[in-house]
């Protein structure tokens, strides 16, 4: 009985230290070597680059909409925001879009006054611009995404639209392994360019 007890106990320790400390330190070694700018989540003094922020600035480029426009948040109307990736659908915590279909009343008020927002600064939206992504996390928009809103930008910097359309150019990344999705514009980073080039 003891011996059986004992053999218990070794296993379980054993186990313990395998699966529960040398596992996870691997984990976190191969991740680090192989993945460090994924595994630090790239948190840099405006935010991370792998998750979308929200831009109010005309001065700044902005990404698709979450919670902005007529998706926003309102607490004081118990409005719980559309897309926010922080409330989703109501529920705090949560990510993902709000499902609407596209015979949506709702859909299609809230695509019009998107497009309606836009107008006001002076852009000319591309789908992209007034239809929230599945998660609401998208860091990315595509250059042309980038390239409609240039005149908003030039307006406020006071930068020219030729100068602009070099920086999109430059901070575009062509599609993953050449041939995987469409060209990407990070906006966090193409933003902290744009306010290097100020």
């Amino acid at each position: 009985m003891l011996v059986h007890l004992r053999r218990s106990l070794v296993m379980a320790v054993t186990c313990l230290v395998l699966f529960g400390f040398v596992y996870a330190l691997a984990g976190t070694g191969v991740a680090q070597l192989l993945f460090s700018h994924q595994a630090n989540g790239s948190l840099g003094p405006d935010g991370s680059a792998l998750i979308g922020q929200s831009w109010t600035s005309r001065a700044f480029f902005h990404g698709r909409p979450d919670d902005a426009g007529p998706y926003a948040a309102n607490p004081g109307s118990h409005v719980p925001g559309g897309d926010n990736p922080l409330v989703a659908n109501g529920v705090a915590g949560g990510s993902g879009a709000t499902n609407l279909g596209p015979r949506s009343k709702v859909l299609v008020a809230d695509t019009r006054a998107l497009v309606a927002y836009w107008h006001s600064m002076g852009v000319n939206p591309t789908p992209d611009l007034v239809a929230t992504s599945a998660s609401g996390y998208d860091p990315d928009i595509t250059p042309q995404d980038a390239l409609v809103q240039i005149p908003m930008v030039s307006r406020a910097t006071g930068i020219s639209p030729a100068r602009l359309r070099r920086l999109v150019a430059r901070e575009a990344h062509g599609p993953q392994l050449g041939f995987l999705g469409s060209s990407t514009v990070d906006v966090l980073q193409l933003n902290e360019a744009l306010a290097a080039l100020r």
